[in-house]
């Protein structure tokens, strides 16, 4: 199954896409089964639900779905978690080491974003960067889980994401200041569906980034340092992971930190994809609105 959820901000409705009987994949309007597709509807067997009611031909089918706007596939997570420099040519290209262990960061739930919203460059931001990265939705609560196998059955599926950052807010200085450089407005947009697990393989996905039509980033995720079980067991040594919550799995090599390419502008197109998990569109511009203060 493909998850959705279509609407202006703060409306949208539950979807799914599925393949008909004749071959055909439809947009069959949720509402009967949940109001929105969030931690609780996930965590209460809600995709089990799903399928049961494609199953018995109970979900109509929305018409016009394709005129509708494309939110995030999963609404305000409680937590974005992500790991950082989980590719080695990634971290190379960073200047840094493969990590030994998972480096990880959060990102504030209200950067998430529908795929195709436009996207707000900061004011005073000067590099600003995409990152195509693997997205785990979390089915179920984890807390210090025993195994691997734990954590992979705690995965409810798999989306696409940007996680887009700001480099001259994320590095300088000794420490850095990874909060800053990610915490931007509209700087996760996800989407435009989630995958569920079981139909899956994510150590098999290829990613891809564009820039204006011009490839940038090319990838698997065969080549994670860390594959997504060991990262959620990793995680759940540390905190409570709930239902709903995204798992942001890191980037691979071929975004503007590395020097070979220049920074985003406004009026850039960016464009990503992950095999089987759909392709997101993002035109940027400059915001215009900027806070008193320093950065």
């Amino acid at each position: 199954m493909k998850i959705a959820r279509l609407g202006e901000p703060g409306q949208e409705i539950p979807v799914v896409y599925a393949v008909d009987a004749n071959g055909t994949e439809r947009s069959y309007d949720a509402r009967s089964v949940t109001k929105d597709i969030d931690g609780a509807f996930l965590a209460g067997g809600g995709l089990a639900a799903l399928a049961s009611a494609l199953h018995e031909n109970s979900l109509p089918v929305l018409e016009n779905a394709e005129t509708l706007r494309i939110g995030s596939p999963v609404a305000r997570p409680n937590a974005v978690i992500c790991i950082g420099m989980n590719y080695a040519a990634h971290a190379a290209e960073s200047g840094s080491a493969p990590p030994a262990i998972p480096v990880v960061f959060l990102k504030p739930s209200n950067t998430v974003t529908g795929p195709r919203d436009p996207a707000p460059i900061p004011p005073l931001a000067g590099k600003y960067d995409w990152e195509v990265e693997l997205g785990v939705v979390m089915g179920r609560e984890a807390s210090y889980l025993a195994s691997v196998q734990e954590a992979e059955a705690a995965i409810a599926g798999y989306v696409i994401a940007n996680d887009l950052s700001e480099r001259d807010y994320q590095i300088p200085g000794a420490a850095g200041q990874w909060t800053k450089g990610k915490s931007l407005p509209k700087s996760t947009p996800l989407g435009p569906w989630f995958v569920s697990a079981d139909e899956v393989d994510a150590n098999a996905l290829q990613l891809r980034s564009w820039v204006n039509g011009e490839p940038r980033q090319d990838s698997n995720t065969a080549d994670l340092i860390f594959d997504v079980p060991t990262i959620i067991h990793h995680l759940s040594q540390y905190m409570v992971l709930e239902a709903g919550d995204v798992i942001l799995t890191g980037t691979p090599e071929g975004v503007a930190l590395s020097g070979r390419f220049p920074y985003l502008q406004d009026g850039d197109v960016v464009e990503l994809e992950i095999a089987g998990l759909g392709r997101q569109r993002q035109e940027f511009f400059r915001a215009t609105a900027a806070l008193k203060g320093t950065k």
